[in-house]
């Protein structure tokens, strides 16, 4: 039997995990933006591994080197990355 979880009680994300969130959504729009609706397809063309990939669009377990080589697969600077919903 499938449990219905209550959204109001779950708990709240800390200031660390909603930033990791925010960095996750714009990784995975970045690549919307580009055209592409697989992540599949967007890590294949781009010589990344698929795996590695969805846990950075997903916010789970990546590094630095990886999240920098996106970055230089979409042309794009830490300070443009961080430029939109990174406000607070």
């Amino acid at each position: 039997m499938r449990q219905v979880t209550d959204f109001c009680s779950m708990p709240k994300l800390s200031f660390s995990e909603k930033n990791v969130k925010r960095i996750a959504d714009r990784i995975k729009q970045l690549r919307i933006d580009k055209g592409y609706t697989s992540y599949e397809n967007f890590a294949y063309e781009n010589d990344l591994s698929r795996v590695q990939y969805w846990r950075m669009e997903k916010g789970v377990n990546f590094t630095i080197h990886y999240f920098l080589r996106i970055l230089e697969i979409h042309k794009m600077s830490l300070k443009e990355f961080f430029s939109e919903g990174f406000d607070n």
